[in-house]
Order: C-alpha cells, then sequence, then structure tokens
C-alpha cells in the first residue's frame, strides 16, 4: 500500500467508501468526460462545432470507454491525464467517425479540466461534510436537551475550576459546528466555479465574441458559476476550502481529546460507545482506549498539516504555474478523505457516548468544597473587601487540602467569616456546586433556540 486510504486493513478507519469513491481514479476521470462532454454539446448549441461531432463526442464520455493502462502510459510520458483523456476520445471518435474527434476539447486547456473536476470533486465532498454536519448538530442538540442541568467540573489547566453543566460544554461544541454550517454555505459560493479560459485564461480561441456565452452556457450545464475571471494561477478558492476542512478537524479534535481526558480511570465522567473489544489492550484486559478520539487526533492533525501545503501552493508563477498546482494534486484528496472520516467517526461518537453523571457528581466533591472558592469569595467580598476574602478563602482552601477537612466546617469556624455576618446556611448555599453554574442552562437554551447566530 502507499497510504493508509489504500489499505485493505485501514481504508475503512482513515477513509470511508464514499469519501474514497470521490477521489478515485474512476470518479475523476468521469469528470473529465463530463466536462467534455458537456463542452461539445454547448459548443454545438451555440454553432462552435458541429452538432454531428458532439454526438460522436458525447457518444463515447463514459469511464468504461477509458482504457486505464493506457492513460497511465499516456499520464507518466505527459504529465497529465487530461490529454490522455482527449486522445483517447479523439483517437476513438475518429475510428469511428473520421474527423469529428478532432473537434474534442475545442478552446479549452488542461487546466481548465483538471480544475473544474476538482471543484466537482470538492461539491461532492462538501455535500458529504453537509450531510455529516446536520448528523452531528443533531446529536449534539439531544445530548444538550438532556444533560442542560447535570452537574460536572469545569476545567483549567487541567485543574478543577468551577462548576457548570454538561449541556453547557456540548453546547459550546454544538454553536461551533453550527458557525462550520455557516462557513461550508458561505465558502460554496466562492469555490464552485467554473474554470474554462484557454490558454492564459483569455478565451482567444474562442471566435467572434462567443467566449462568455460559451463559458455561461458550460457552467450552466455543470451547475457551476461563471467565473468572474480566470483564476488558473489565484488558488485561494482552494486553499480557503483547505483551511475550513483544518477548521472542522481542529474542532472534531477538541473534542476528542476532552472525550480522551474524560475517559481516563480517574475521571471516568464519559466513555466512547462500547463494542466488544473495541480498544482493548493485548497485555492489560482491564482497558478500554478512547480509540474513535485516537483516530480523530491524528487524523485532525494531519489535515492541519497538509492544509499548509494548499498555502504554499497559492504562490504560482505567472499565468500558469511550474509546480506548486501539483501540491493539490498530492494532498486534496488525502485531506477529504481524512476531514470527512474524521467527521464520521466524531458523529459516531457523539451518538454512542456514553455519559456517566454520577462520576461527574463525584468528581465535584474530590476538592472537598474548594470547587466553589470563587462563589465563596465573592459572598464575602461585599462585607470584607474582594482581596482580603481571595487571600482568607485561599488559605482556607490550602489548608483543606492539607488537613483533609471540608472547606465549609474551616469557613463555619473562622472568626473572619463570621465577623461576615454570613450564617451556616448561607455558607452551605455557597458551597453547593448547584448554585454556582451561572447562566448555565440559560445558554444551553439560547444556543438551542438559535438566538446567538448572527449576533
Amino acid at each position: 500500500m502507499s497510504s493508509v486510504t489504500d489499505s485493505v486493513i485501514f481504508r475503512n478507519i482513515f477513509s470511508t467508501p464514499a469519501i474514497s469513491s470521490i477521489w478515485s481514479d474512476n470518479q475523476r476521470t468521469s469528470y473529465y468526460l463530463l466536462f467534455e462532454a458537456s463542452l461539445a454539446s454547448v459548443q454545438a448549441d451555440i454553432g462552435i462545432i458541429p452538432r454531428q461531432a458532439a454526438d460522436a463526442i458525447i457518444a463515447f464520455c463514459h469511464v468504461t470507454n477509458i482504457d486505464f493502462d493506457e492513460l497511465r502510459v499516456q499520464t507518466e510520458a505527459i504529465g497529465y491525464p487530461v490529454l490522455g483523456v482527449v486522445k483517447q476520445i479523439v483517437q476513438k471518435v475518429n475510428k469511428l467517425q473520421p474527423g469529428l474527434g478532432e473537434w474534442a476539447h475545442w478552446g479549452a486547456t488542461t487546466q481548465d479540466v483538471t480544475d473544474t473536476t476538482t471543484i466537482l470533486q470538492l461539491r461532492d465532498t462538501l455535500n458529504l461534510i453537509s450531510e455529516a454536519l446536520i448528523a452531528i448538530t443533531s446529536d449534539l442538540r439531544r445530548l444538550c436537551e438532556t444533560h442542560k442541568a447535570t452537574l460536572m467540573v469545569a476545567r483549567s489547566n487541567l485543574q478543577q475550576a468551577v462548576p457548570m453543566t454538561f449541556g453547557f460544554k456540548m453546547a459550546r461544541l454544538l454553536a461551533t459546528f453550527e458557525r462550520h454550517q455557516q462557513r461550508l454555505l458561505e465558502i460554496k459560493s466562492r469555490l464552485l466555479v467554473l474554470e474554462f479560459g484557454g490558454a492564459a485564461g483569455t478565451l482567444a480561441t474562442i471566435k467572434d465574441g462567443r467566449g462568455f456565452e460559451c463559458q455561461a452556457a458550460l457552467a450552466q450545464k455543470l451547475g457551476l458559476s461563471v467565473p468572474e475571471i480566470a483564476w488558473h494561477t489565484e488558488r485561494d478558492r482552494i486553499a480557503e476550502v483547505g483551511g475550513f476542512f483544518a477548521l472542522l478537524t481542529g474542532t472534531c479534535s477538541k473534542f476528542a481529546t476532552d472525550v480522551k481526558l474524560m475517559m481516563q480511570t480517574e475521571v471516568g465522567e464519559v466513555s466512547e460507545p462500547f463494542y466488544p473489544h473495541r480498544g482493548s489492550s493485548s497485555t492489560m484486559p482491564q482497558k478500554r482506549n478512547p480509540i474513535s478520539s485516537v483516530y480523530i487526533t491524528a487524523m485532525g492533525a494531519t489535515v492541519r498539516q497538509l492544509s499548509a501545503a494548499l498555502y504554499e501552493a497559492m504562490v504560482e508563477d505567472h499565468e500558469r504555474a511550474t509546480g506548486p498546482w501539483e501540491i493539490e494534486w498530492i494532498v486534496l484528496p488525502q485531506i477529504c478523505t481524512l476531514t470527512y472520516a474524521s467527521l464520521s467517526k466524531t458523529s459516531e461518537l457523539i451518538t454512542g457516548l456514553e455519559v456517566h453523571s454520577d462520576a461527574m457528581k463525584k468528581n465535584l466533591e474530590i476538592t472537598r468544597g474548594s470547587v466553589v472558592s470563587e462563589a465563596v469569595m465573592m459572598g464575602l467580598a461585599p462585607k470584607l473587601g474582594r482581596q482580603f476574602a481571595h487571600d482568607l478563602v485561599y488559605e482556607l482552601c490550602r489548608r483543606s487540602v492539607q488537613e483533609d477537612i471540608p472547606l465549609l466546617t474551616l469557613l463555619c469556624a473562622d472568626d473572619k467569616v463570621r465577623e461576615s455576618g454570613l450564617s451556616k446556611e448561607d455558607l452551605e448555599g455557597l458551597c453547593d456546586p448547584a448554585n454556582y453554574t451561572g447562566l448555565s442552562v440559560e445558554m444551553v437554551d439560547r444556543v438551542l433556540a438559535g438566538t446567538h447566530i448572527g449576533q
């Protein structure tokens, strides 16, 4: 194998059949042929090439008519597969109807076909990603509703911080994925654009002022937008979608990282979906490794590294480049397959996530009250002054840990705390994590209602 996405063993982990088919030789070549057939069709409609020639070209343009062994040989010799495809069209159409094959690829250049094919493959990729995002956001909404008030501890620098709810944590993730859905819609309008300009992009080969007419008809035929101008060496469209994929997998990786940390034996707040022997160890039978999360973070890191290459590919010389363009050929298939696989695994993880609310409650109690020290400090501050209250509570928290005494007990016994006028009932209220989740529940509701969007 040359990559994990080609491996019989690994390909359904780091890819899926649906996304792999989009970036296969078969699909790429099918889109080359779709371009050539569509071009011949619209040019015959306009009167640029004979109708008989267009019909003969269209009749040939099915991928089953391509000799892939010959195409490989031609690609190795020429350096590009498009010319090899065009040669087969010309030769085989001419064999049946002499001379008509010469009208194939009229006024187009190799990069027109290649770039438009890439856009069509990216369109298919974004359609899959859109479906994955719909599934992810739907399941996240369910988790938010179910756990909007489920108490847990927030963490800062891997240390317990203050109480919050698990629904709040999931609502932050939901809001992020909803922003990605917005980004996807915005990117489509800039990305899904035809490339058809000829050698230097000027449409010089289409005579009698019919260049724009031909371009517009071809764009409509392929379901793409008309370019405002040629973009052979302006690669911002491709780089932008690569950046979007990096953002997507970054979000997936952040979630997977949190899952890995929450699955630690000492934490135990969530578990990945259970399957027999999933994530088991060859030597330690007790282990249940966060295997899906491991794959998600590995794929996300790879996508972010590969996406950087697309920014390098933007630095192209003049009107047709000497090398940067080919960077896209190398990394785009990997970026797209890994991104979609990462989203698919994230969706499966969210759908089957096991939430252990009892462990969350237990973890809130392990600091013996220190987790609500901020609440206590703010409760004492109006009477004692904020800085004095901070230093007092800091010292009591230190003693609570050293002496293994609940913070509430130390507060009730402290003279300065008694001088503040707070009763035992007041202190008990301040020390109850359920009373210090702020607007966690309300923020979950706001995300679920969508009232945050556009604000």
